[in-house]
């Protein structure tokens, strides 16, 4: 959560002249990549996010994300580059997950939440999330907080001089509240809340002062650069369904202490789904406006500004080119001390970072690219004055690293980190993007990835990998992922990953043609796909497997239960029935816009997006892989349709259930388990190979 100071500077724009007219980083030529991409090179990777730059336009710090085997999971650390030199230092070395930077306004200190020591120590070495800081100059990171239970996010004064923070504090809120005490060790569906205070903390005199307690959640907040107003997303309760359709915009005014709620008229009452989750919190500079964004499944996303005025808060919805969404996780950013509102927009599987030009109450300029071209745009930040944007971004030929370019004109991205080096040797897919002719003659498109040393015309065996969401899509660039991408080339396979009806960036229709239409018309698309493959000699089409994880495993049951031309499918964390879906996910709102109701209201919808009532068609050898605490789509999905196929229909079948794990894999060993098991799978199935033991690649 940030609340990022606008401070003009000079020393800024000097800096970023030298730095961009540094030479970029090199990158190795084609000749040199003679490494087969293995499994072990997944965890080889480091990923980026969060980057910024600091208020003096020296420095940029990032958060990388790497795994680590010894201890069998992963976490991030943050390292700054020096715009000057290009230097890149790593910050720090713990495993506490360090994360959310933000600099102070004199750009000397990074700030970051990192949950660092064990249960049994002292704050704020007791494993719970505290504020922390490190010199940009190096040396130990410094507390800033040592609360007992830690903190749940924090922002900076403009000034620097106010850490304001939110906390947590369970109590009992219910009738039942003496029987709920009395037996506490007990779980039970409601009553028992952690609710949210909002503080401030002077790191002059180190007083803090509770700035809010209302009995509600604070899911995000930030700080008008002024001071003057807080903004808030909130909860009535801890849970997850509360995000849908009972979360709100409350602002806190520091002159009054009064807490005043912002209509949500726009994104209730006349969206097309009361189910929308509220995020993004981004003041303007003048603290005159609050831009946010609202997110639906099945939906376009939409952005939101609230103008404070005389006249009271005035609420108006952006438009957007048709044909982009809204991607990245929502980030909202203001350009300095204008009125241009920056954001990642999805098109046609790149995201670009972009601008609205001249946001004023009641209209709003053009629709600006910054990064134009075949880029994926995983975070971005400008500089508080305005004058530099950083940007995590890949392509086809490498994983995301962070791009600088001015703002002054048109801006012209320059290479500063190469943090994932030894993808310059290995031999990478050869990836391109295919449409074809789905349901109802539509185009869709999709990502085809060959082996580095393909030949045309020579038939592959075919794995279709399936992306989750749905309200997502696969995007054109480098991706070694444990879901398809990436490895599967260079054991010899076409890599197809669909981006079906329902998928971002190819426009609000598309999008929305799902709705109703589940384990259906996605499967058309699909399976259409499939047949341009066929038809143009890459895919054998005796040699063909599936396989999808979370709505890419409820869509692979959607298939098999379909048809039996694949050989193959590994169904991960995949929706068996949707009435079962409804009553134990976390988030029923999902469901329930595309379903276009409850159970009760459209039964027919949910019994034929439910692929359970078609399981005694399936023919398909199938793998299914699931977390024993998954909320998401919880395990009982994967033990029906292991006990249907295996038990009852005699269905060639395996159940894989990794302890302790939710909805992701956290793992090393449980990751490493999911691929091999994969390829060891479709080896047997697809490729007639004898059952062994998984073998390293």
């Amino acid at each position: 959560m940030r609340n990022r100071s606008i401070v003009p500077s000079m020393i800024g724009l000097s800096i970023m002249m030298s730095v961009l007219a540094a030479a970029p980083v090199s990158a190795a030529g084609p000749e040199a990549r003679t490494h087969d991409i293995t499994v072990e090179d997944y965890f080889s990777q480091g990923f980026i996010s969060d980057c910024t730059i600091s208020p003096d336009g020296r420095h940029v710090a990032f958060a990388d994300l790497r795994w680590d085997l010894d201890a069998d999971t992963r976490h991030t650390d943050l390292w700054i580059v020096n715009l000057a030199t290009r230097a890149m230092r790593r910050a720090t070395f713990d495993p506490g997950d360090d994360g959310s930077p933000e600099w102070s306004p004199d750009g000397r200190w990074l700030h970051f939440t990192s949950a660092r020591g064990k249960k049994d120590e002292l704050p704020p070495y007791n494993g719970k999330t505290q504020v922390w800081k490190v010199s940009v100059d190096g040396g130990e990171p410094v507390p800033v907080t040592r609360f007992k239970e830690g903190v749940d996010g924090y922002a900076l004064s403009r000034d620097g001089r106010t850490l304001y923070y939110a906390r947590s504090s369970e109590e009992v809120d219910d009738p039942w509240k003496e029987m709920k005490e009395k037996f506490g060790d007990l779980e039970y569906g409601k009553g028992v809340m952690n609710y949210s205070e909002l503080w401030a903390l002077d790191l002059e005199t180190w007083r803090t002062e509770k700035l809010v307690d209302e009995n509600r959640v604070i899911r995000e907040f930030a700080v008008s650069p002024d001071g003057g107003r807080i903004a808030m997303i909130t909860t009535p309760t801890e849970e997850l369904i509360t995000n849908e359709g009972l979360s709100r915009v409350d602002v806190w005014y520091r002159k009054t202490r009064e807490t005043i709620t912002i209509p949500d008229k726009l994104w209730r009452e006349d969206a097309p789904s009361p189910y929308g989750w509220l995020g993004g919190l981004a003041w303007a500079a003048d603290a005159s406006r609050l831009a946010f964004h609202v997110d639906f499944d099945g939906y376009p996303s939409e952005i939101l500004v609230a103008y404070f005025g005389n006249d009271g808060v005035f609420v108006q919805r952006l438009a957007r080119p048709g044909e982009f969404s809204l991607g990245g996780g929502g980030t909202l950013q203001w350009i300095g001390s204008s009125s241009d509102l920056c954001l990642m927009a999805e098109e046609k599987a790149r995201v670009r970072v972009a601008c609205i030009r001249d946001v004023r109450r009641g209209g709003q300029g053009r629709f600006d690219i910054l990064t134009p071209g075949d880029w994926v745009a995983k975070s971005f930040h400008i500089s508080p004055d305005g004058a530099l944007l950083a940007a995590a971004l890949g392509d086809v030929t490498q994983p995301n690293d962070v791009f600088l370019a001015s703002m002054r004109g048109k801006p012209k991205l320059e290479r500063i980190t190469r943090i994932n080096p030894q993808v310059d040797a290995w031999k990478l897919p050869k990836i391109e993007i295919v449409k074809w002719a789905g349901a109802r003659g539509d185009t869709v498109e999709g990502i085809l990835e060959l082996p580095y040393d393909y030949e045309p015309g020579t038939k592959l065996p075919l794995h279709v990998a399936l992306h989750g969401g749905p309200t997502d899509a696969d995007k054109y660039y480098f991706e070694y992922w444990i879901y398809g991408r990436g490895l599967w080339p260079s054991l010899g396979w076409a890599v197809f990953a669909p981006n079906y009806r329902g998928s971002t960036g190819y426009g609000d229709k598309f999008m929305t043609d799902l709705i109703g239409a589940e384990c259906a018309i996605e499967v058309e698309d699909v399976l259409k796909g499939v047949d341009r493959l066929i038809e143009r000699g890459i895919a054998d089409p005796e040699k063909m497997a599936v396989s999808g994880w979370s709505n890419g495993g409820y869509l692979t049951n959607c298939i098999i239960t379909q048809t039996d031309r694949f050989k193959a499918a590994s169904s991960g964390a995949g929706v068996l029935d949707m009435s079962l879906q409804w009553g134990i996910e976390d988030t029923p709102g999902h469901v329930i816009n595309y379903m276009e109701g409850l159970p009760w209201e459209k039964p027919e919808e949910y019994l034929q997006a439910s692929p359970l009532w078609r399981l005694n068609q399936t023919k398909t050898p199938t793998l299914i892989h699931v977390g024993e605490a998954d909320s998401r789509v919880p395990a009982a999905h994967s033990r029906a349709l292991f006990r249907g196929l295996d038990f009852y229909l005699k269905v060639p079948s395996e159940l894989v259930v990794y302890p302790g794990q939710g909805h992701g894999l956290r793992k090393y060993t449980h990751r490493k388990a999911k691929v091999e098991w994969d390829i060891a799978w479709f080896d047997h199935h697809v490729l007639g190979k004898p059952f062994e033991e998984p073998k390293e690649k």
